[in-house]
């Protein structure tokens, strides 16, 4: 009998009490970090906050207080967030595709004018200049250019 008794409180007892630490402090804590996300970790930021304020008897400025509700509703916050970005974006794209097409337009009014200027039929060359304000001279040897307008010394 005492044999026995002295096997159970040597062996099987301490042995059950590992198993039992090994359930809990491996086992089961891997099943709660399975389970624990970021938004878990963040929910439990404004308690930390509350306890640590209560621990030192300290009195929270409100600023904490909304950061911890912040915190707390985290999900609905980026909500408003992302549809806020999303509304500026849409905002930046319209914009964008409004100079994108003000640019195709000047683009298309330049091919134009530069198609009115045609700058690939050059003006023949026994044509008669119609600037009157430039005439050759009479004569080749004795008289200057007349130019209209300008005086000569």
């Amino acid at each position: 009998m005492w044999k026995q008794l002295w096997k159970k409180w040597t062996i099987d007892k301490p042995a059950a009490f590992g198993d039992l630490l090994w359930e809990v402090f491996v086992v089961q804590f891997a099943a709660f970090l399975d389970r624990l996300t970021w938004r878990r970790i963040v929910a439990l930021i404004p308690l930390a906050i509350l306890a640590v304020a209560y621990a030192h008897s300290i009195p929270l400025p409100p600023e904490l207080m909304l950061i911890g509700d912040v915190l707390a509703y985290i999900d609905i916050v980026s909500v408003i967030l992302l549809l806020s970005i999303m509304s500026r974006a849409a905002a930046i794209l319209f914009v964008v595709k409004q100079a994108a097409e003000q640019a195709i337009d000047l683009a298309r009014s330049v091919l134009a004018a530069m198609q009115r200027l045609d700058f690939r039929h050059r003006r023949a060359r026994g044509a008669k200049r119609n600037n009157p304000s430039i005439r050759r001279a009479d004569s080749e040897d004795d008289d200057h250019a007349v130019v209209l307008g300008v005086a000569w010394a």
